[in-house]
C-alpha cells in the first residue's frame, strides 16, 4: 500500500513550485501569459496601501469600451472584448480579415473589506487601473496612547 504525501492530499492539483521552477526553462516565451486555450491573459499587478487596493491590468492596444468591471457580492470581475473586421479590395482581388481578442479575470476579495459603491477604473496608455478603497474599519489605526492613571 503506497501512502499519499500531505502535500498531495492537502493541494492535489497544486504542482510543486520548487519542482516547476527548476525544471521550466524560463526563457520560454511561447507559455508565458497564455492561457491553456492558447489565448492571451493580460499581465496584472496587485497593490496594497492603507487606503485602497490597486489592480493594474496590462491591456495596450484596446479603449476603455472594450472593457466590463463589474463586482458581483466578493468577486471582480473584469473582462474585455475587442472585434476588428477589415476587408481590402484592390482590383481583382478581396482581402477580408478577422481579429478578436476577450479576456476574463475574476478576483475574490476578503468580505467585509472593500467600499463597493467607491471602486474606480481607468484606463490610460495602455493600462487598466482599478482602484477599490477599503471601508474605513480595516483601515489601519495609528496607534493610541493610553494615559496611566
Amino acid at each position: 500500500m503506497k501512502l499519499a504525501r500531505v502535500s498531495d492530499r492537502l493541494f492535489p492539483t497544486f504542482p510543486s513550485f520548487i519542482d516547476n521552477f527548476f525544471s521550466r526553462d524560463l526563457m520560454d516565451w511561447n507559455n508565458s501569459n497564455f492561457s491553456s486555450t492558447n489565448s492571451t491573459i493580460p499581465a496584472v499587478n496587485i497593490k496594497e496601501n492603507d487606503e485602497s487596493f490597486i489592480i493594474e491590468v496590462a491591456a495596450p492596444g484596446m479603449s476603455k469600451e472594450n472593457f466590463a468591471v463589474n463586482l458581483d457580492g466578493d468577486r471582480l470581475l473584469i473582462s474585455s472584448e475587442r472585434r476588428d473586421d477589415k476587408e481590402e479590395q484592390d482590383g481583382n482581388y478581396s482581402r477580408r480579415e478577422f481579429s478578436y481578442q476577450s479576456f476574463n479575470r475574476s478576483f475574490t476579495i476578503p468580505e467585509g473589506t472593500v467600499d463597493g459603491d467607491r471602486i474606480v477604473a481607468k484606463y490610460n496608455d495602455g493600462i487598466l487601473i482599478i482602484t477599490l478603497p477599503k471601508k474605513e474599519e480595516v483601515k489601519p489605526k495609528p496607534a493610541k496612547r493610553i494615559d496611566i492613571m
